[in-house]
């Protein structure tokens, strides 16, 4: 055996060696790729004029949102169980060309998103260490503190994993308490409050859209999930639970045991409404867990665009570097180029983020919408271990509601917004060409490789997930070979996947 097959040999046993995500820690992760807790809400409050909009979005916007959106992750990353997640789908569904889009797309906005929790870290501290609001501290701490956090990212994904569940905890339990302490003085007629003439509508879609997308993210980790096809139905569910429960909660408690004016309800005024209901000693708890929830959103976001390189490497998509494995089974390549990403975009301000997020989001979340109809008609005998329960008519139905919010999003962003965001999107149709030609002049190396699925995973026998050796014109398909019921079949369906074919409509 070669050099370099020695090299893979070492990183695919490194990547099998690592525990897998279970339950609870996928739970976590999910919870916080899209959330993190309430902090962020409270501006709600005041783009929507009072406290009824807030509630009332956070009442209704999982419904016609987040649900679609978590099923559809749900079929799609039990369906093609790999890392890369919905790099994999659009491949599936639109070629390998809308795949890097969409890749670069969600990679992109997912570093710029990461670039704000160190940010948001320091700023929670500097309320008790004004140190940190002078640039001779704050850049160390910066530096430090990402190279800090992408060091635990390298250590291993279950050590995210379970410190996710830890810091979910943390920064929960004190809107548990706030919540419990607030039913005496709560006077539901507050709830009611509305003012249409304060409503910024700009500000309370933004702010709604960014506190609930994210649901897909998780899907860049399928491959390091056990047994995805039980896991990622119960772990998506109990995180829509637990990410409405956790915006819900303290402003049902915020809002109806306090009069405070919709202009107070700005971001970090929770902290205040943890003093007048508990006292000072509510407001450092909620502070501390503000700044540590940063940790865990960083440690999310982190896992899953590193993830997500490494399944476009795995498919051939980006140079096989993104795919080597540290003996933690970690994407080293991967988790160093996410944090320089981190480090280059941090001086970005909050809203300017925002916006960018959202619109680079919208773009790729209408493209997952679009592949998932497209595999429910193009290939409806797909194997999928989780189904949502409707026909082709009934999922384009349950996709229609936020395809229009997603425009929705879309048509209200600033002319700096569509022109930063324009620019990526050109950027992504070079870099495609780009990569490509890297990959025929031999300029770096390339896997080729096909990704077996796990048996026991899709309860499939001979279930081969074969990608393509090299993405050339024409629709590039990468899919599952399925099972035919006769011997026959089988053992024509083993010839074809021991060959290396694709199986093409």
């Amino acid at each position: 055996m070669g050099e370099e097959g020695m090299t893979s040999e070492v990183h695919e046993k490194a990547a099998k060696a690592s525990p897998k995500l279970t339950v609870l820690p996928l739970i976590a992760l999910i919870f916080y790729d899209v959330s993190g807790g309430p902090f962020g809400v409270e501006d709600s409050v005041r783009a929507g004029g009072g406290p009824l909009l807030s509630l009332l979005g956070f009442l209704i916007f999982p419904l016609i949102w987040s649900i679609p959106e978590a099923l559809v992750t749900a079929e799609l990353a039990t369906c093609f169980p790999e890392n890369g997640g919905y790099v994999v789908w659009i491949s599936s569904a639109f070629g390998p060309f809308w795949g890097f889009q969409e890749g670069f797309w969600k990679w992109f906005s997912g570093v710029m998103d990461n670039a704000l929790y160190p940010v948001l870290f320091l700023d929670y501290l500097k309320r008790s260490l004004p140190i940190f609001n002078h640039m001779i501290a704050r850049i160390p701490a910066l530096l430090g503190l990402t190279a800090s956090l992408t060091y635990l990212n390298y250590r291993g994904l279950h050590i995210v994993g379970y410190s996710a569940v830890s810091l979910a905890i943390f920064s929960l339990f004190p809107f548990v308490v706030m919540g419990i302490l607030s039913i005496p003085r709560i006077r539901p007629r507050r709830w009611l409050v509305v003012d249409f003439k304060k409503v910024e509508w700009r500000g309370y879609f933004n702010n709604m859209f960014w506190n609930l997308n994210y649901w897909d993210k998780a899907s860049t980790l399928a491959g390091e999930v056990e047994n995805p096809s039980k896991t990622f139905p119960k772990a998506t569910f109990g995180a829509v639970v637990l990410v409405v429960s956790s915006y819900l909660i303290p402003l049902l408690a915020g809002t109806g045991a306090l009069d405070s004016p919709s202009s107070e309800w700005t971001d970090g005024y929770f902290a205040e409404v943890g003093m007048l209901i508990g006292g000072f000693w509510l407001k450092w708890w909620i502070q501390a867990a503000a700044a540590m929830s940063n940790l865990g959103l960083f440690e999310a976001e982190m896992s899953g665009d590193a993830f997500q390189l490494l399944g476009m490497s795995e498919i051939g998509m980006l140079p096989s570097m993104f795919a080597l494995r540290s003996k933690y089974g970690t994407p080293t390549i991967s988790i160093l180029c996410s944090a320089s990403g981190v480090i280059f975009l941090s001086w970005m301000s909050f809203q300017e983020i925002l916006e960018f997020l959202n619109f680079l989001y919208a773009i790729g979340m209408l493209l997952e919408f679009a592949a998932f109809i497209k595999l429910r008609i193009k290939k409806p005998d797909l194997q999928r271990p989780y189904r949502v329960p409707l026909q082709t008519f009934g999922v384009t139905m349950l996709c229609l509601p936020p395809a229009v919010l997603l425009v929705l999003v879309m048509c209200l962003a600033s002319v700096r917004t569509l022109l930063v965001s324009g620019g990526v999107v050109v950027l992504g149709f070079f870099l495609y060409p780009t990569l490509e030609q890297a990959k025929d002049r031999r300029w770096a190396e390339f896997d080729n490789h096909q990704l077996a699925v796990p048996s026991d995973t899709l309860h499939v026998e001979d279930h081969l997930f074969v990608s393509q050796p090299r993405p050339g014109a024409g629709e590039a398909e990468v899919s599952p070979l399925l099972e035919s019921s006769s011997a026959e079949t089988d053992l024509e369906t083993s010839e074809i996947a021991v060959e290396g074919v694709l199986k093409t409509d």
